[in-house]
């Protein structure tokens, strides 16, 4: 049940029973004019809340994703192969032109970390580590890592979480006043800076199961429309079921997703559709081409 219908019925149903006659003779001194002042006023910061958060409009979107990605890499520098990037970018922004969001200011980066991890921030910015990619062995397998993320930004799953955390975040700390009262030119500051920490929140924790699961089903496709092999994307997964994650820094990788084998099961429930375009090419001389001089 949504928060919007589960508040203002619990509300009638105080209000009810406080004006019953057992309430008063059990609490003689109960000033029932008093509750239901509170009780309004909570009420009122509840609709401030909810009419500030109650969509993210593309730019919001956008803005809180940029305040995401300052965020990493801030902590992580991006890798100074600028023909890794190029290549990283011109794959991703195919791929994701296949993509029920083609005109979204995609922007695909190389963290240089020996870390393995890919991941998507709102508004369309993708991050891989160094350590994922070179892991890689062709470039289906890179558009298929690349889909799965494309995959979280087209169904808006990051901003949908957030959407859920910030406006619980927002009630408890009592800034609804703070936030865009007309709910349709967006958040305000301080609402902005709790979706960016509600991001930030969690990326370390991970999505639900089912939307890793959505978006491994919806890249496999996009592989295939930008005509790739979408068996890339299990390719990838073998790999990291393969790995230990004390030995390799995948640790990360697992705490907030699926384990590859979940995913891999999941996946093979769709291996007839695979199957039919398990003929595109996996391209993995253009990819060694590039990957040849990285350190």
């Amino acid at each position: 049940m949504k928060l919007s219908r589960l508040v203002p019925s619990l509300m009638v149903a105080v209000v009810v029973g406080v004006g019953s006659p057992e309430v008063h003779a059990q609490f003689p001194n109960f000033n029932l004019n008093k509750l239901q002042d509170t009780l309004k006023k909570g009420s009122e910061l509840l609709k401030k809340t909810q009419d500030a958060t109650v969509e993210m409009t593309e730019a919001n979107e956008t803005e809180t994703g940029d305040g995401m990605a300052a965020n990493f890499l801030g902590a992580v520098p991006l890798h100074g192969d600028a023909a890794l990037q190029r290549y990283v970018n011109r794959v991703g922004r195919w791929v994701a032109s296949q993509s029920s969001r083609p005109d979204l200011k995609w922007s695909f980066a190389v963290l240089d970390t020996p870390t393995i991890n890919a991941f998507a921030v709102p508004g369309g910015t993708i991050f891989l580590s160094i350590g994922l990619v070179k892991r890689l062995t062709n470039e289906s397998e890179l558009a298929g890592v690349i889909s799965h993320e494309i995959a979280h930004v087209m169904q808006r799953h990051h901003v949908k979480a957030i959407q859920v955390l910030a406006t619980q975040d927002l009630l408890k700390m009592g800034l609804a006043e703070a936030a865009d009262r007309s709910g349709k030119s967006g958040l305000a500051k301080e609402g902005l800076k709790v979706a960016v920490a509600s991001g930030m929140d969690i990326m370390a924790k991970g999505l639900d199961k089912a939307d890793e699961f959505e978006a491994d089903r919806i890249g496999a496709v996009l592989s295939a429309r930008a005509g790739y092999d979408p068996y890339g994307l299990v390719a990838v997964l073998q790999m990291l079921a393969a790995l230990k994650a004390e030995e390799t820094g995948i640790s990360l990788l697992m705490s907030t997703h699926p384990t590859p084998g979940d995913r891999l099961v999941e996946l093979e429930k769709f291996s007839t559709l695979l199957d039919k375009f398990s003929s595109l090419p996996q391209l993995p001389d253009r990819f060694a081409a590039v990957m040849a001089n990285i350190k």
